[in-house]
């Protein structure tokens, strides 16, 4: 159940962030982007002293890494 969780948090994190920053992509991008998201925004949080919790916190997290993830795709790719 944890994992059906994941996917569709990954799904919506990604999804708000792709929105956030005008970027479209399918479902299967949206997840994998909010899943790694998720690794990058608590790595971000956790340099500044900060932790995500609740459900409400691992979107933010998500949400945030995502962006980032997707500026730096645009800075190396530059489309």
């Amino acid at each position: 159940m944890d994992i059906l969780i994941s996917i569709l948090l990954g799904a919506l994190s990604g999804w708000l962030a792709g929105n956030i920053m005008k970027q479209s992509g399918s479902w299967l991008r949206n997840i994998i982007l909010g899943i790694v998201g998720g690794f990058v925004g608590n790595f971000l949080l956790g340099l500044i002293g900060l932790s995500a919790s609740g459900w409400i916190g691992t979107i933010i997290a998500s949400v945030l890494g995502a962006c980032v993830l997707i500026f730096l795709g645009r800075l190396i790719f530059k489309k």
